[in-house]
């Protein structure tokens, strides 16, 4: 399966029910990420990668290919400071996630990773522009 046949298949679903467990299974087999906003405070993931992110009113996940992009444990110093984070996030390939408060759909995805979107719908009005790519394109 490509990641335009998998945002083929997603889109039009409703939120809470956006990717079943055979989808996610299928995606991982495949090397493709699933992206999309859930509730109004994380941004979920699945398929090649299975986690979640914490970002109220929106923020930044950094990603590599091996997942999300975790603080290395910096002990001497400040994370920003820390030489270790710096080497490492800018190999991280970065995932804007947008909250919207008015207009549009509640969630939309930026990102430089080449991706495929789909449309969730919540009470038949646009929820989330959730994003598919694949692994290897980080």
């Amino acid at each position: 399966m490509t990641g335009k046949e998998l945002a083929e298949l997603l889109t039009g679903r409703n939120y809470m029910e956006e990717i079943t467990l055979s989808e996610k299974k299928t995606a991982k087999e495949n090397g493709l990420v699933v992206v999309f906003g859930y509730s109004d405070d994380n941004a979920e993931f699945c398929g090649a990668i299975d986690d979640e992110v914490g970002c109220y009113d929106g923020g930044t996940i950094f990603i590599t290919k091996t997942g999300i992009f975790d603080d290395p444990g910096c002990q001497k110093y400040d994370r920003e400071e820390c030489p270790f984070y710096a080497a490492a996030k800018k190999l991280a390939r970065r995932i804007d996630a947008v909250w919207h408060d008015e207009g549009g759909p509640c969630w939309t995805f930026k990102t430089d990773i080449p991706h495929e979107t789909f449309e969730i719908y919540e009470d038949g009005e646009l929820w989330c522009i959730g994003i598919v790519f694949c692994i290897s394109d980080i």
